[in-house]
């Protein structure tokens, strides 16, 4: 069965990835107001994680990665929302970062180190591993 959201959601992932931020930050906004802050939790944490992304304000990116991270608490899949959290928690990271609040940036990748093992040993993990090795860096 197609989840007809998460086929949604991946054409504004695709329409970011090619270059046209306006145009997911439209398709993404349009997706939030179908499913609404009290929609599957799945959605939730899916959509509002690449909305952030599409932000260009630092503030904006923070309070959609907060609200992925409360939809991923949210979700009953636990094993499913596990895989989720050393990124959300990375993206926190770098929001507090941006934003200044470095105790709060250096708490998220804490946070998102101490979850590490919820990744399988893929390319996936392996990029979550680099980010946040940079996302430390940048922290000094």
């Amino acid at each position: 069965m197609t989840d007809e959201v998460l086929v949604a959601i991946d054409a504004g992932l695709r329409q970011h990835i090619g270059g046209d931020r306006a145009g997911a930050y439209a398709t993404f906004t349009a997706l939030w107001a179908s499913i609404g802050p009290d929609g599957d939790p799945l959605h939730r944490v899916a959509l509002a994680h690449h909305m952030a992304d599409v932000c260009d304000d630092p503030a904006q990116e923070l309070e959609w990665d907060l609200r992925a991270l409360a939809a991923a608490g949210a979700m009953t899949d636990s094993a499913t929302a596990r895989g989720f959290y050393p990124s959300l928690h990375l993206n926190l990271g770098e929001d507090y970062r941006k934003l200044g609040d470095m105790a709060a940036a250096r708490e998220q990748l804490s946070l998102a180190r101490a979850r590490l093992d919820a990744l399988c040993d893929d390319d996936y993990a392996a990029g979550i591993r680099l980010a946040l090795d940079g996302l430390a860096e940048r922290l000094g």
